[in-house]
């Protein structure tokens, strides 16, 4: 964001401008009262005015940078989510078309298919009926077509397109590859469309093994991206998705009449904030390439994009009111962590921190200057008015606009997650969904079918099965193992033997699955196994999906089964990672609807645990997103989470249900100590004064406790950020020394010593801004380091009286307290003469006695 240009961006973001327009006219507030004190107040002002000036210009920067930042963060924003957007587009096409390339490759050796190709077998209906049963079980395919050496249809599936010959130059290649040919362009094999993406593998003879034939996959290419589209699509329509090819032309678009299939697009790899134009309109753009899945990366070049106009992405962004719905606590604890997951709201933080202190020094040392005069010095006492009336009006308006950016930045972090999670879920469905399809379609294999259906089974018969199960788990390696059981539930083949060696033909499936499978009512059901440890999966919980397996005569005779073992979890773990960013803060699960992991990439919650989460989160109905500010494992941390909502049939018509959230965690930080926190004390109420009977005090905070000293002993107050640090001897109270200009021009020094760490035994907390009250007693001078200014009112003398509880106060740092606000503040009243005692002596008794202490 170096080269962010936020003009560029501030006209279509109301809430920003009218920020930029309100400090605008706080700075020309500013200016008005510096020209003020230089024409009224023309010495008397010569020791405020430098830092006057020096304020206004931090402020006008400041208000450059907040306006920036505010700026940066929503287009940061708006880059992020279309970003996530667009991988989701590539990933999902990637991650589904890896599955076309296994499925061409089991189904080109069909040996019916082949049988048929290869002119054994002139039954073409029989051919077709075996088409359409795979069709019914893989819907993703919208034509399946058999060829034979010269181009000849000799089976297809699509009635509504009669083919008799293709002269596409894919049957050459496939007939010339021992690989799958993926090719997606115009195809006579499909005259209908003006693009088609086809699968295609040679087939041989089923005896021979020569080259007799062309397998066609044709894949529903508009109806998947339609689908991707409706799940993933901002839902106020505001953005376009898109899917490009390798030359930045859309090969998809979810609004074909907003950005038209075949246009070349500009697009931007980097993520760039920078508005690019198409069509006449300025447009931000995120692109984003294909990561790969399993070593498969999609057809050369695709990308998913998302272009979102200008004038509409910041206009009805999503509001998550996240500070709102948030305990104050639990916002300023997470603020204090700014610097990790915003580091422009932590320097601008700090800064609007800055410039309210040098706001609040410069008038307090006016207040100290003119404290006891009369005469011209008065004029400044109305500057300083003036000063602290804008100062305060500038605090308020960037208070607000720093909690405007912090939101902003817990609006895209809440985003992103629950995108996330999403994604997690819909990956998931759209995973299983398959394996559902693979073990209904396996089961229809005919040697399994003749092999189980036969009275007696020879070894070399079932060392068949063995060979055939070794080559479909070898295509489909998402499978732990692929066994298949006669009609007791016996076991008699399998593929991978368990870890310790032994196989696990000859043992039994459990009898409640048994049960459900011999009633599963036709070859389009299939069952599933609870999210349970399995011996099948060497005693670690996963899925195993189930199909029947039919007589090959009578399919309402079920003569056993087919069992796949999902590996659970190498492939859950591939899903949770692949869809995190990278980032070592943030950790992803699936679990049920109980809270029950059953995946995880927390070390610490491993599958079997429990995921503690809100009961409403469980209860969210299926599709449905949340995201919140939560507190996880001692942290802040961003949640998101989603209930998954099935894919095409898959959990949602075909009976199955099987509800997972994916749930994803974005920590940001440690939960900090609240406590009851340091308090402050209620504000000054002035009351009259006796004639010639009063004196002025300078005030300060020290733990949230207010302290005086009398004026006529302070000099200035100076920020902490010119302290020397010095060590010299074991005084911890000691914390640096100044140096100052003395009035013969010559450097003087002093030290600085920790006024909090006196009282109270502990260090105080300081930084650059920290104040430091430079204090004279006669010829000694020094600096104390307290917590905050306050103010120089002036109070009678009938308002000091003895410090209460305390049988004597001489000699004590506090000897006396101000009765401030009829009574109900109380000031503790520091004795300078005492102070300089004790700090001039070697050792200072610790604590020394205060209010606080009685």
């Amino acid at each position: 964001m170096d080269s962010f240009q936020s003009d560029i961006f501030l006209p279509y973001m109301r809430d920003v401008m009218r920020c930029e327009q309100s400090m605008q006219g706080l700075n020309q507030m500013w200016r008005m009262i510096e020209s003020t004190a230089r024409m009224n107040c023309t010495s008397e002002a010569q020791t405020i005015l430098p830092t006057m000036a020096a304020t206004r210009n931090n402020l006008d920067k400041l208000e450059q940078e907040l306006v920036a930042s505010l700026a940066g963060e929503k287009v940061a924003n708006v880059l992020d989510e279309i970003g996530t957007k667009a991988q989701y587009v590539i990933d999902i096409v990637v991650r589904n078309l890896y599955e076309r390339t296994a499925d061409i490759g089991f189904l080109a050796t069909d040996r019916e298919l082949c049988a048929f190709v290869a002119g054994l077998d002139e039954d073409r209906d029989a051919v077709l009926e075996r088409l359409r049963a795979y069709r019914n079980k893989y819907t993703v395919y919208d034509e399946i077509i058999l060829l034979d050496l010269r181009g000849k249809v000799l089976a297809q599936i699509d009635h509504h397109a009669v083919l008799e010959h293709s002269t596409d130059a894919l049957i050459g290649q496939a007939l010339a590859s021992d690989t799958y040919i993926e090719t997606f362009r115009a195809s006579d094999l499909r005259p209908q469309k003006e693009r088609a993406l086809i699968y295609s593998r040679r087939m041989l003879h089923p005896d021979t093994h020569a080259v007799v034939g062309v397998l066609c996959l044709c894949f529903s290419f508009e109806e998947e991206m339609t689908g991707i589209f409706c799940t993933h699509r901002d839902p106020k329509a505001r953005a376009n998705m898109l899917l490009l090819d390798g030359a930045n032309r859309v090969i998809a678009s979810a609004s074909p009449r907003w950005i038209s299939v075949g246009d070349e697009v500009p697009v931007n790899p980097d993520g760039s904030p920078e508005p690019v134009m198409y069509g006449g309109r300025a447009y931000l753009v995120h692109t984003v390439g294909a990561e790969g899945y399993q070593g498969y990366r999609g057809p050369p070049g695709w990308q998913g994009q998302v272009m979102i106009p200008v004038d509409v992405a910041f206009g009805s962004t999503r509001k998550h009111d996240a500070l709102a719905r948030l305990e104050p606590a639990m916002a300023e604890g997470l603020l204090a962590h700014a610097r990790s997951f915003c580091p422009q709201l932590h320097d601008i933080m700090r800064a609007a921190e800055g410039a309210a202190e040098t706001i609040r020094r410069v008038v307090w040392n006016g207040q100290v200057m003119t404290a006891g005069r009369h005469g011209d010095l008065l004029k400044l006492k109305t500057v300083l008015g003036q000063i602290s009336e804008t100062g305060t009006a500038s605090n308020k308006l960037f208070a607000q606009s720093i909690r405007d950016l912090y939101e902003t930045v817990l609006a895209s972090n809440l985003n992103n997650a629950e995108c996330i999670a999403a994604l997690l879920v819909d990956l998931l469905d759209r995973n299983l969904y398959e394996r559902s399809d693979d073990c209904r379609w396996w089961a229809l294999t005919p040697e399994l079918r003749n092999t189980l259906a036969a009275q007696q089974r020879s070894e070399a018969t079932l060392g068949r099965l063995d060979d055939i199960l070794a080559y479909i788990n070898q295509l489909y390696t998402v499978y732990t193992r692929i066994f298949v059981y006669d009609r007791s539930g016996q076991i008699i083949a399998s593929t991978q033997p368990l870890v310790d060696g032994e196989s696990v033909v000859g043992s039994r499936i459990d009898d409640d699955t048994l049960e459900r499978v011999l009633a599963l009512p036709g070859e389009q059901h299939y069952h599933v196994s609870s999210f349970e440890a399995s011996v099948l999966y060497d005693n670690a919980p996963t899925y195993i999906y189930h199909a029947a397996i039919r007589h090959p005569e009578q399919d309402a005779l079920i003569v056993g089964g087919i069992g796949i073992v999902f590996d659970a979890g190498a492939e859950f773990q591939a899903m949770l990672r692949g869809a995190l960013p990278g980032q070592a803060s943030m950790s992803a699960f699936f679990i049920d609807r109980t809270g029950g992991v059953i995946a995880s990439t927390d070390a610490a919650r491993p599958v079997g645990t429990h995921l503690a989460i809100d009961a409403d989160l469980l209860a969210l109905e299926n599709g449905r997103s949340a995201a919140r500010i939560v507190a996880h494992d001692g942290n802040y941390a961003i949640m998101g989470c989603t209930v998954s909502n099935g894919y095409r049939e898959f959990k949602k018509t075909d009976a199955y249900r099987d509800d997972v959230l994916g749930v994803v965690f974005h920590t940001l930080g440690p939960i900090q100590e609240t406590g009851a926190g340091a308090h402050r004390p209620e504000p000054l109420v002035q009351t009259p004064l006796e004639m010639g009977n009063s004196r002025e005090f300078a005030t300060f905070l020290i733990d949230g406790d207010l302290f005086a000293v009398a004026a006529e002993h302070v000099v200035e107050a100076i920020p902490a950020a010119n302290i020397s640090p010095i060590s010299v001897g074991a005084r911890p109270e000691r914390i640096g020394i100044l140096t100052m200009q003395g009035e013969d021009g010559g450097k003087n020094f002093a030290w600085v010593f920790d006024l909090g760490y006196i009282i109270s035994g502990e260090p105080s907390c300081m930084d650059a801004n920290s104040p430091v009250i430079i204090l004279r007693h006669g010829v000694q001078t020094i600096g104390i380091l307290v917590n905050e200014l306050h103010g120089v009112p002036e109070f009678s003398e009938s308002a000091l009286i003895p410090t209460p509880l305390l049988a004597s106060t001489d000699g004590m740092l506090v000897p006396k307290v101000i009765k401030a606000n009829a009574g109900r503040l109380l000031i503790q009243m520091v004795d300078a003469d005492y102070l300089f005692r004790l700090l001039m002596t070697q050792e200072i008794p610790m604590a020394s006695p205060t209010l606080a202490d009685g």
